[in-house]
């Protein structure tokens, strides 16, 4: 919290000189205490260590348990930057937040991303988040090689029979409706299939075997595949909704951001440690070849699929409340019956 303690006096020392050096010790402890130590906030698992690790000081890093706690915690004194997921960022307004100051790093960056540094809003507004990593929803199997076969049939694989009550979905039913349609009786054959709706924590399921298939973000498996040859990810050809992870400033009197060391996630030597954690800044398509040259062809490959892939995949943009409440009713309504 500050300066260290003293050593101990000697015992030689007056009553008066040990008063004055409490005093002392007292008065450098409450101003340790009351340094401004600019913060950045996450939630676990959606921050490289290598990159946080290298934030300057008086920067600090704090990781909360969720993004939820993340959000509610986004205004809080200090907190000069708030990683999130372009879900989660959804959930703030323009005027909670501040431009980030990086309209040369977004310029580095493919056309794709401009949308959320605006966060969706109209051309021409300064960026108010910095998108520093993308990925596609990817269908992870878990010893299933004989659906791994049948990878042309796409994201319809989640309604085989073979996987009823071993599926893990996302925790967002749009996700869901952005992989399989909004027909009503598929969405009811799939929820039956459900096991649990929590990409947090469906990797765990899928690797002590209660699960044999999930939904999840790309970053969340890369990292495993060398090491786990039971699982096997599967990116659909009709592409996949994309996840971002974003940076934002909250409105308030905050630092500026360390543009430096936001600019080293999009270079080396940092940007390959991130690459090889799955995460993958929307740099353009030369750049991450370079970086990715020296890594294995299946791993290369999920990192940065073919062109026309990449091209089918989409960023998922905010919905108007109507929109929300006529898909929240059509999801609720193929909810299984309880006790089916």
């Amino acid at each position: 919290m500050g300066a260290p303690f003293p050593p101990p006096p000697s015992p030689g020392l007056s009553r008066r000189t040990l008063l004055r050096l409490g005093a002392a010790s007292a008065l450098t402890l409450l101003a340790g205490c009351d340094r401004q130590e600019p913060l950045l906030l996450g939630s676990r698992g959606d921050l490289p260590a290598a990159w946080v690790r290298r934030l300057p000081k008086p920067w600090r890093s704090q990781l909360l348990e969720d993004p939820a706690q993340v959000l509610a915690r986004a205004a809080a004194p200090l907190t000069g930057l708030v990683q999130l997921s372009d879900g989660w960022a959804g959930e703030l307004r323009p005027d909670n937040l501040q431009p980030i100051g990086t309209p040369a790093l977004v310029e580095r960056l493919e056309p794709m991303a401009a949308p959320l540094a605006r966060l969706h809003g109209p051309p021409g507004g300064g960026p108010l988040a910095f998108p520093w990593s993308y990925g596609p929803w990817v269908l992870v199997l878990r010893s299933r090689p004989d659906l791994a076969r049948r990878r042309s049939e796409g994201w319809d694989l989640l309604l085989d029979p073979s996987l009823a009550g071993r599926l893990v979905l996302p925790s967002s039913p749009r996700v869901t409706f952005a992989l399989v349609g909004e027909d009503p009786e598929r969405l009811r054959r799939l929820r039956r299939s459900a096991l649990a709706y929590d990409e947090r924590d469906g990797l765990s399921l899928l690797l002590t075997g209660e699960a044999e298939a999930a939904v999840l973000p790309r970053q969340r498996v890369v990292g495993l595949l060398r090491r786990d040859p039971r699982l096997q990810v599967l990116l659909p050809e009709s592409g996949s909704p994309l996840s971002w992870n974003l940076l934002l400033r909250p409105a308030g009197p905050h630092p500026e951001p360390p543009l430096e060391w936001l600019g080293e996630a999009l270079e080396p030597p940092l940007l390959p440690a991130l690459l090889a954690g799955g995460w993958v800044p929307p740099l353009p398509r030369d750049q991450l070849q370079r970086a990715l040259a020296d890594f294995p062809a299946a791993v290369a490959a999920l990192l940065l699929p073919p062109q026309p892939v990449l091209e089918r995949c989409f960023s998922l943009t905010p919905m108007a409340a109507a929109e929300r409440r006529r898909l929240q009713q059509l999801w609720d309504g193929a909810a299984p019956a309880q006790g089916a």
